[in-house]
């Protein structure tokens, strides 16, 4: 099996991606695996056992699972480089098998005090805040420390949860020897992957806040799948302000700035290069009328794509990804087992 150090992260598993998701991480996260995958094992998994801590229609699960991968593909992950691995979560027993046993070296207390977990469990019904959603980070930590990865990307609301499992990890090694590699701490995978201060689409109907799946009205989103002539009526609707004048400016013109940061990723262009190119000028319709062109060429573009996507070839790629680690996996899981008293020992 390859030796190389181990770069983990997930490919969402369910819900509809967004051009926010897009340019923030799926084209962030193929530009990650391409660069590094020379000198790293590249592991993305989809986390389909995660993606039901909160209620979903689980009618749809697996065909939004397939749906998303193939997003993936069409947005250019490379599927014929042997040292990317793509696996479904779920396909790789010892996840669920490892979750259990740390489980059992888990506090309470720890888990209580998850700013994650607080923030998603009060905005349901009591009734509906699941075990699972409570115990996430537990199973986030074997997705990690299964294959010993030492790099994993984290945004803010991820770094308890990895600052958790260096501590799981580090509390089963005092305890029974060395039985996984600690991945590293927060500071360091920053360091690593570099602190993103990129560019983010905000919400079209209200620019104070991201664009977000979580809107229900859909009115502010602008869907991967969205037709593109209905995508461009929602730039064409998007909220702007009563200055009258275009400039980049978040704070107090945060709908332009919007459509101008829009402007800038579907163009290739820099943010500073956009914003002074349109400065000043005094017909926001005109702004959106271009804007719009641009979202409806990208969006036609992306979705001939994805039809162009070879299902068989990403198929294959799933199962030769998930015979191999389901190999690294299960080593992992033996370690353990042993070490708690679950197998016997090798002589």
């Amino acid at each position: 099996m390859n030796t190389q150090p181990v770069i983990l992260t997930g490919l969402r598993a369910n819900n509809d991606l967004h051009i926010g998701n897009h340019f923030g991480a799926l084209l962030p996260l193929i530009d990650m695996a391409r660069t590094k995958s020379a000198d790293y094992q590249i592991n993305l998994f989809v986390p389909d056992l995660h993606s039901f801590t909160t209620p979903i229609d689980h009618a749809e699960l697996q065909a939004q699972i397939v749906h998303n991968i193939r997003l993936f593909a069409a947005a250019g992950l490379p599927l014929d480089d042997p040292n990317i691995h793509i696996y479904r979560q779920s396909y790789v027993p010892a996840h669920s098998e490892l979750t259990w046993i740390l489980d059992c070296f888990t506090g309470f207390g720890e888990m209580s005090r998850m700013t994650q977990f607080k923030d998603k469990s009060a905005k349901l019904n009591e009734d509906r805040v699941s075990v699972g959603l409570f115990n996430y980070p537990v199973l986030m930590a074997a997705d990690i420390l299964l294959y010993g990865a030492s790099y994993v990307p984290v945004g803010e609301d991820q770094s308890q949860h990895l600052e958790f499992t260096r501590n799981i990890a580090e509390r089963l090694n005092n305890q029974f020897g060395e039985l996984f590699t600690v991945p590293k701490p927060v500071k360091d995978q920053h360091t690593f992957f570099g602190k993103d201060q990129g560019l983010r689409i905000k919400d079209l109907v209200d620019p104070t806040k991201k664009m977000s799946k979580s809107d229900e009205s859909a009115k502010g989103i602008i869907f991967l799948g969205d037709a593109p002539e209905e995508a461009a009526r929602k730039i064409m609707g998007a909220t702007t302000d009563s200055v009258g004048v275009v400039h980049y400016d978040p704070t107090n013109q945060p709908g332009i700035s919007n459509l101008l940061t829009i402007h800038a990723l579907l163009s290739g262009e820099t943010i500073e290069a956009v914003a002074e190119h349109h400065d000043g000028d005094t017909s926001y319709g005109d702004l959106k009328k271009e804007v719009a062109e641009q979202v409806k060429d990208f969006l036609t573009d992306f979705q001939a794509k994805l039809t162009e996507v070879n299902d068989a070839q990403l198929l294959a790629k799933l199962e030769a990804g998930e015979a191999a680690m389901n190999l690294i996996a299960d080593a992992t899981l033996l370690r353990v087992q042993q070490a708690v008293g679950l197998r016997p020992k090798a002589a």
